[in-house]
C-alpha cells in the first residue's frame, strides 16, 4: 500500500495533508525517515510511526449501534438524516455502511461496517441468521397468534412466511412481544401483524444471531464490536 494511501485511510487528513506531514520528516517506516507519499508498505509487516507513534493499521471496522428513529439506514441522503451522520470521522473515514437496515421508525441494534463479506454472511437469505424484536402491538396478541407465527403467515401479497418465535410479554388492548424471525422481508414484523388484524405501534431489534444490543448504549450511540463479539456473529 502507498504510503499516503496508509496515512489517509488511518486519518491523518487528505492526500494534501499527509504529503505536507510526510515532508516534515515526521513519518518513519522502520526507523528509517519517508518523505514520498508513493512509497510502498506493507502496513501488516511495517513498523509506521507518525511523530514517534505508531501507526495501527486495521482495514475495517465493525460498529454497534444504537439507532433511534427518525435516522434511516443508508450511507447518504438528501432529506434526512442517515446512520453514518451518526459516526464520528475516524469511523466515518471508512465509508461504511450498514449491514442490512431498520426502518425509519424502528430503534434499536444496527451493525455498521466496511466487510463487505462479514455484511453478507449475516444478511444472506440463505444464511437464516436469527434476529430479535421487541414490540408495542395494538391488540390483544394470542396463544393463537403463537401457533400462526410459528407455522408461518401469509402476507397481503401472498408470501408465506418462514416459522417465527412469538412470545407474549404483556397481553392487553396493547400488547407488549418479543418476536425472532430469520428471515428481513420488507417492513416483516409489521405484516406480519397485519395479517392477523393487528398493528405494530413501537419496534425495537434487540438481537442478531446471538449478538446483544448493549444495554449501555443511549440511543444515538455506538460502539466498535470486540473480537469475541465479532467471532459469535460469524460462527455458527
Amino acid at each position: 500500500m502507498r504510503m499516503d494511501k496508509l496515512l489517509a485511510n488511518m486519518g491523518f487528513g487528505t492526500r494534501k495533508d499527509v504529503k505536507k506531514l510526510m515532508k516534515s520528516g515526521s513519518v518513519h517506516v522502520n526507523g528509517e525517515v519517508v518523505k514520498e507519499g508513493k512509497t510502498h508498505v506493507n502496513p501488516n509487516l511495517d513498523l509506521v510511526t507518525v511523530f514517534g507513534e505508531e501507526v495501527k493499521y486495521k482495514p475495517y471496522i465493525y460498529l454497534m449501534l444504537n439507532k433511534p428513529q427518525g435516522v434511516i439506514s443508508a450511507t447518504e441522503d438528501q432529506e434526512h438524516e442517515t446512520v453514518i451522520d451518526l459516526l464520528l470521522y475516524e469511523h466515518a473515514m471508512y465509508e461504511p455502511f450498514p449491514v442490512g437496515r431498520l426502518d425509519k421508525d424502528t430503534e434499536g441494534l444496527l451493525l455498521i461496517t466496511n466487510d463487505g463479506q462479514f455484511s453478507h454472511a449475516l444478511m444472506s437469505p440463505r444464511k437464516h441468521v436469527p434476529k430479535t424484536y421487541a414490540a408495542t402491538v395494538r391488540g390483544e396478541v394470542t396463544d393463537e397468534d403463537i401457533t400462526l407465527f410459528k407455522q408461518g403467515v401469509t402476507l397481503e401479497d401472498g408470501y408465506v412466511t418462514k416459522p417465527a418465535e412469538l412470545i407474549i410479554l404483556e397481553q392487553g388492548a396493547t400488547s407488549e412481544i418479543k418476536l425472532t424471525i430469520t428471515e428481513g422481508k420488507y417492513h416483516q414484523v409489521k405484516r406480519m401483524f397485519e395479517a392477523v388484524g393487528k398493528k405494530v405501534l413501537s419496534l425495537k431489534r434487540l438481537k442478531i444471531g446471538e449478538l446483544e444490543l448493549d444495554h449501555d448504549l443511549e440511543l444515538g450511540t455506538y460502539r466498535e464490536l470486540t473480537e469475541s463479539e465479532i467471532d459469535l456473529l460469524l460462527t455458527r
